[in-house]
């Protein structure tokens, strides 16, 4: 009885093909009254990951086919709802992880996925903490499993996930090296790292080792490629490597998928070797088709954890920048020239 049946219309950014950034179209159409189990999320902020920067070029795992929405999580207020869904919820602020979908003004999702934002959190600030929030916190708490006194290696600490690992481990009594562009590095130390290295010094992984000659307890690697051995080689026995992206490789023609095969082969063979170290593959994703009530009790803990941090100042999330909805080629170009600290916020308006 409570359900909506009006329309919505929504302003949409539209992923055509392999583009450049400034090949984005901009479209406004009619969003359907929400289905059943369904709410309509006005947004209020949606951002840039790596995810969207991948699947601009075609080379992001499981994509769906051209044209389609980008947008891979999304923090807005519950305007409509189908039939099934509490209509209390109309009103209030929610996070969801969508893949896709969120680089719009309205959107429609399931309400089982959406997770509530305590009052007094900005939006952008909720969204900067979304996905690379619970990611963070699942590959320190979940994967990596470290702890108080260990030492890690975070690359790309200046970036939406690296800013957010320097974060936790410094709350966590962690300690950190970092590395980032010199430009950098006074603000991830200002975050926690207790060392930082220019990401391309030559001798950046020799650099590590004098600082740990004993070897690390993990290392959360993002880049992949042929410095993904390296990052190996710099753990102790008992340590854990983290893999979470492939940046070596996203410029390079071919299948992208192919190129995640052969990663999780590698990972795989190192994970299986007699010398007491972990090598692993984080996946966001990892039991949500299988075991997606269990995915979702666990999305909405973390996130509840990281949000929790946000609001006591444990965690101050790193806005790079808030560009407007219509705006997103230039939001997309910025993220993609790898020059800010954090996370690019996409918001409605100026």
């Amino acid at each position: 009885m409570n359900a909506t049946t009006a329309t919505t219309r929504a302003t949409e950014i539209v992923l055509p093909g392999v583009v450049e950034p400034d090949g984005l179209h901009v479209q406004v159409r009619e969003l359907p009254a929400p289905a059943q189990g369904q709410a309509v999320l006005r947004m209020e902020a949606t951002g840039v990951s790596f995810a969207e920067q991948q699947m601009r070029l075609g080379k992001y795992y499981d994509q769906p086919a051209f044209p389609f929405v980008p947008g891979y999580d999304v923090v807005g207020t519950v305007v409509a709802v189908g039939a099934g869904v509490d209509p209390l919820m109309k009103g209030r602020r929610f996070a969801a992880v969508t893949k896709v979908g969120s680089w719009a003004s309205h959107l429609a999702v399931a309400a089982a996925d959406l997770v509530p934002v305590p009052d007094g959190i900005d939006p952008a600030a909720a969204e900067t903490v979304l996905v690379n929030g619970v990611t963070a916190w699942q590959m320190m708490y979940r994967t990596a499993k470290v702890k108080r006194g260990d030492t890690i290696v975070v690359l790309g600490a200046n970036g939406g996930v690296g800013s957010t690992l320097v974060q936790l481990a410094r709350h966590a009594g962690i300690k950190v090296i970092g590395t980032a562009s010199a430009r950098h590095h006074d603000a991830v130390r200002a975050l926690g790292a207790a060392e930082v290295i220019d990401y391309r010094d030559p001798d950046m992984y020799d650099r590590i080792r004098e600082l740990a000659p004993e070897g690390v307890d993990a290392v959360f690697d993002h880049v992949g490629g042929a410095g993904l051995q390296e990052s190996w080689k710099l753990l102790r026995r008992g340590g854990a490597l983290v893999n979470y992206g492939s940046a070596a490789t996203k410029d390079e023609p071919g299948n992208g998928t192919v190129a995640v095969l052969k990663l999780f082969a590698r990972l795989m063979v190192w994970n299986a070797l007699p010398n007491g170290k972990r090598a692993g593959f984080y996946n966001f994703w990892a039991g949500k088709r299988f075991r997606t009530e269990t995915f979702r009790a666990r999305l909405a803990e973390d996130l509840t954890q990281v949000l929790r941090l946000v609001g006591k100042g444990v965690l101050t999330p790193q806005i790079a920048a808030r560009v407007p909805l219509t705006e997103a080629s230039a939001a997309l170009k910025l993220a993609e020239s790898r020059t800010v600290l954090g996370k690019v916020v996409i918001v409605p308006g100026p």
